[in-house]
């Protein structure tokens, strides 16, 4: 049987057929041709070495003067630049590290925040308070019956915490704003961490000029302190933040000459170790016969109120009218403790400034407000 001689109902006509054309693919790129280092160098132009001269119209962004650009310090984003003793809070010495001027940087906002009772007493481990309440009298009798023969012969008197539980919340909360807002965790005694100085190299008898032995009256007073603060007993002090100094203590309270205010507390670590650190806060802790058995006290992970008491420009005479706290090193059981001790009578709401220098008298406080 032949097919059927018309067109197929489903083929299309091919006036609906639409044409499609492929793209043709575009040619490969020619390969890269790349020059030699040796040719490169025989067309490039010397580089201008950059010398003072380059420098030589850099003005301080504060004090708009171009003299003693050997303490002038460059910002690592804008380039403008600032005398150390220009910057408030002032640096000590040229930062290590990169550098970023207040502008470039963030202008730092310190809010104290109010704590709950309960966030300090986890904060500072305070003890309970039926361990508080026995010791406590007996802190306190000691202190009247012994006050009049302490000061007589010169003995340390230990700190009278403020009576209203209220206001002692104030100043803890405050260290603890100060010790949150530079990433620190509170720490009343000497640490020792792994990779650092171990604990059997803090030895009073390795110190270079021999080291003075702290009495057995005073040991007591340092632990009656000591045990004082478990419980939630400070000193009378408020930690605030300034716009010139930075984080800094004053009294909040009357403070009598001789009194205990703290131990200078943190990591210890070999002096080798920080020569290039340039945290501002390192103390003198040993000076050994071998420089190599040096060690100091590095509050910027671990410390106490220490931490913000400022030091003092002690080759002033307008500075040492400041200065209210002596610094001292002591040998207490074979170990170098540090103890910052009133050296006049405070008033309530005195800054409290030390000679930084302490032993060495090398420090540079000569930039210090």
């Amino acid at each position: 049987m032949s097919p059927p001689s018309g067109p197929v109902a489903d083929s299309p006509s091919p006036a609906n057929c639409s044409v499609r054309k492929r793209t043709a693919a575009p040619p490969p790129p020619p390969p890269k041709k790349y020059r030699s280092m040796a040719e490169i160098m025989r067309v490039a132009k010397p580089s201008v070495p950059v010398t003072g001269e380059y420098y030589s119209d850099l003005r301080c962004e504060e004090c708009r003067s171009g003299d003693r650009d050997e303490e002038m310090i460059l910002c690592d984003r804008c380039d403008r630049g600032y005398h150390l003793y220009c910057l408030r809070p002032i640096a000590v010495r040229v930062p290590s590290g990169p550098w970023f001027c207040p502008s470039c940087g963030g202008e730092r906002q310190f809010r104290r925040f109010p704590m709950m009772q309960t966030k300090i007493i986890d904060f500072f481990r305070i003890q309970g308070a039926e361990e508080k309440s026995g010791h406590s009298q007996d802190g306190r009798k000691r202190k009247r019956s012994s006050l009049v023969m302490y000061k007589k012969r010169r003995r340390i008197l230990p700190f009278t915490p403020t009576e209203n539980s209220a206001r002692r919340l104030e100043q803890m909360s405050s260290l603890a704003t100060a010790l949150i807002a530079m990433h620190m965790k509170f720490s009343n005694e000497l640490t020792y961490m792994p990779r650092m100085a171990p604990k059997s190299a803090n030895q009073a008898n390795l110190e270079k000029d021999g080291m003075q032995v702290l009495p057995k009256e005073d040991k007591e007073t340092l632990e009656l302190c000591r045990s004082m603060y478990k419980r939630g007993e400070c000193p009378p002090l408020l930690v605030v933040f300034d716009p010139l100094e930075g984080f800094t203590v004053q009294a909040d309270g009357p403070i009598k000459d001789m009194t205990l205010i703290t131990e200078y507390t943190g990591d210890v670590d070999y002096l080798k170790n920080r020569e290039h650190d340039d945290c501002d806060s390192m103390m003198t802790l040993l000076l050994a016969k071998d420089p190599s058995d040096s060690l100091v006290v590095c509050p910027d992970k671990r410390g106490n109120i220490a931490r913000f008491i400022n030091g003092i420009n002690n080759h002033s005479r307008d500075g040492r009218k400041k200065e209210n706290l002596k610094c001292v090193r002591y040998d207490v059981n074979g170990e170098c403790r540090v103890l910052l001790v009133a050296c006049r009578d405070i008033c309530s709401g005195e800054r409290l400034y030390y000679d930084y220098n302490g032993y060495e008298q090398e420090y540079p406080t000569h930039n210090f407000v």
